[in-house]
């Protein structure tokens, strides 16, 4: 996984580690300096700050004491609860944690060996589609004596605080990080692919049914080391941070750090009882202030489970910020759930493998319509096909894909202030088969991405069998940024960016010609078809052949009356030829044909609709047989018009 991790800023741990230990020197970092300007964008609001080393801090520091937690965690005087939930949701996975905090034992302090400690330490995070390495010195903002921001629990354990300091690097400085998103934290810690949930849209809290679902999908993410974390919306400025009777705090993000399914009752009887619970852990990054309702660390209901199941699950009676609410409490209360997979390509795994296809694009504006490539949403129907387009196949008869776009960070110096992300979003198409250039005309649209100004949207859909395209968009015309397109399907889909318009002109253009015109064959569906058994069921398809070249369709399953819709897209060099379409059904040994039809298309019918009846072929073509076929067809001089 970490074979290509690129140096944040072109800086090498180990060479710059081995050159201060021989030096006898403690490192200071020259990219993210101790000053003012790497903890604010525009002066200093929380008075004299002293950046001070561990050393400095207490006797005996270590990264780690008695292991790594989520209560090890707090938030300091930064607004970023969603930094510090998604560490605590960190802390609580070791395979996860182990490739944020590398190397951690040889980067420990070494009480044998002070000589070898340099200041200097090394973190890794997920960063636009690579995994970087980001180096800094350990000397930490204190105001008398005390870390400003994230810190934990024991006094002399710095891990947290010297994550915190490797991320805010990245982002510019510490206030970069204030409000920021927790779903973007988790992807940054683990490359995964986040998922917003919207449990208000959802109706969760009063649908039985489609609640049981989502805990069901949020207990294989958690059991698959995928990372979890929820809010309550904050609908006004008063709402943030408020705190609700029940303990809960609006506009503030919680780490979920535990789901299960939660036996109740005593003894033998709770072993046969079928009876269970759905309950979710939570944890509040402030350590303090939780749920008081149903299941909350000193209420009745914890009477129902046996003290195995208790000690099982780890309930204290603790103001730790750490509690169990069941499931429909939750939905009932939680208005946002982010989960993040951690998508699985391994071919060695017992769980579901997925393919994954990763795309880098940009959005760029040209004022010639063929080249320019930021055309906005939908809503500008003159210039939405102008984006980047990318073409994927689904070869199952139904799969499901998992779309995710994410646009690079607007990242500014701090003294530029926060760069706001771009609203974004992506349409998917379905298309003829054979499509092998851009798209001219809205084909028909299958799904999308809702529009937002975050840094990824994600879609989640079952698709049929067929060729689509994913439009990726920025939500306003002549927007421009670079993204990264992620696409992930049960068997590979060859993804590809389409960057051609039309048939490319060549050396042998004048000898073999070049298409006068582009047809789109749309073949919508067939009635009545009839096979050698007049009574058995048929497995139909359809060949569309033009000038030599053949587009098949899928197999439709026991049907006489098949909804084909499938299209065939031909460039034309002979505009009077016939196309031919053929029907035939499939078997075990050999497949048997049930008819055809023959049409013309010129570009002065613009659109034409055919109910057609069936023929026999070969010299037999005069004969009719059972069933017809209905047939779209567009043709086009202009070969960039469909």
């Amino acid at each position: 996984m970490f074979s290509s991790v690129k140096p944040f800023k072109g800086q090498q741990y180990s060479s710059l580690k081995r050159q201060c230990v021989q030096r006898g020197v403690l490192f200071e970092d020259p990219c993210f300096p101790a000053v003012d300007e790497s903890l604010f964008y525009h002066g200093n609001r929380i008075g004299r700050v002293t950046w001070k080393r561990p050393k400095e801090l207490c006797d005996d520091p270590h990264l780690f004491v008695d292991g790594i937690s989520a209560h090890d965690l707090h938030q300091g005087q930064l607004g970023n609860c969603w930094f510090v939930a998604a560490c605590s949701s960190l802390a609580s996975r070791e395979s996860l944690w182990q490739k944020v905090i590398p190397d951690w034992k040889e980067q420990e302090w070494d009480t044998e060996k002070p000589e070898t400690y340099a200041g200097i330490f090394h973190f890794r995070f997920w960063r636009f589609g690579e995994w970087v390495d980001v180096v800094i010195d350990d000397r930490l903002p204190t105001v008398d004596n005390q870390l400003v921001y994230c810190h934990s629990d024991d006094s002399n354990e710095f891990w947290s605080a010297l994550v915190e300091k490797a991320y805010a690097k990245v982002y510019g400085c510490y206030e970069a990080l204030d409000g920021g998103n927790t779903a973007d934290a988790l992807v940054d810690f683990t490359g995964g692919v986040s998922e917003p949930v919207d449990l208000l849209e959802g109706q969760y809290a009063q649908d039985e049914a489609t609640r049981n679902q989502l805990f069901e999908r949020v207990l294989k993410v958690h059991n698959r080391d995928g990372l979890i974390s929820c809010s309550i919306r904050a609908t006004t400025v008063e709402d943030m941070e408020a705190r609700l009777e029940c303990g809960l705090v609006k506009g503030h993000a919680y780490a979920v750090t535990d789901v299960r399914k939660v036996r109740l009752g005593h003894g033998l009887l709770a072993f046969f009882k079928s009876e269970k619970l759905c309950m979710i852990r939570m944890r509040n990054p402030w350590g303090e202030k939780e749920w008081s309702g149903p299941w909350s660390d000193s209420s009745e209901e914890w009477k129902k489970v046996s003290r195995s199941e208790r000690e099982k699950l780890g309930v204290t009676v603790e103001d730790d910020g750490e509690f169990w609410m069941n499931f429909e409490d939750f939905c009932q209360y939680f208005t946002d759930l982010v989960l993040c997979r951690l998508i699985n390509t391994s071919y060695l795994s017992i769980h579901k493998t997925w393919e994954e296809e990763v795309m880098r694009g940009s959005w760029v504006h040209w004022d010639d319509p063929l080249r320019n490539r930021a055309g906005g949403c939908i809503n500008h129907r003159t210039t939405f096909l102008q984006n980047p387009q990318y073409v994927f196949d689904v070869k199952k008869v139904e799969d499901e894909v998992l779309i995710c776009l994410q646009q690079k960070e607007q990242c500014g110096r701090p003294r530029e202030g926060k760069r706001e992300n771009l609203a974004i979003g992506f349409d998917i198409h379905r298309v003829e088969l054979n499509r092998k250039f851009r798209m001219h005309s809205a084909q028909h649209k299958v799904g999308g991405s809702i529009y937002i100004n975050s840094r990824c949207v994600f879609l989640r859909r079952e698709l049929k069998e067929g060729r689509y395209i994913i439009v990726p968009t920025t939500f306003e015309p002549g927007q421009q940024g670079e993204f990264l397109l992620r696409v992930f399907t049960d068997v590979p889909s060859d993804c590809k960016e389409l960057t051609l318009d039309e048939p490319a002109q060549t050396c042998w253009t004048g000898i073999c010609g070049y298409p006068q015109v582009v047809t789109q064959v749309h073949v919508l569906g067939a009635e009545g078809l009839q096979g050698p058994d007049s009574n058995g069921a048929l497995n139909p398809y359809v060949i569309i052949t033009c000038e030599g070249e053949k587009v098949r369709s899928p197999v439709f399953k026991e049907t006489r009356c098949p909804d084909f819709d499938v299209k065939g897209l031909f460039y034309r060099k002979k505009p009077k030829e016939a196309i031919h379409i053929e029907i035939f059904n499939k078997n075990v040994i050999m497949d048997s044909f049930l008819g055809q039809v023959t049409l013309t298309s010129e570009p002065n019918n613009r659109q034409e609709q055919h109910t057609v009846n069936l023929r026999d072929r070969g010299s037999r073509q005069g004969n009719a047989l059972p069933g017809t076929l209905t047939v779209r067809l567009i043709t086009c001089n202009e070969l960039t018009s469909i």
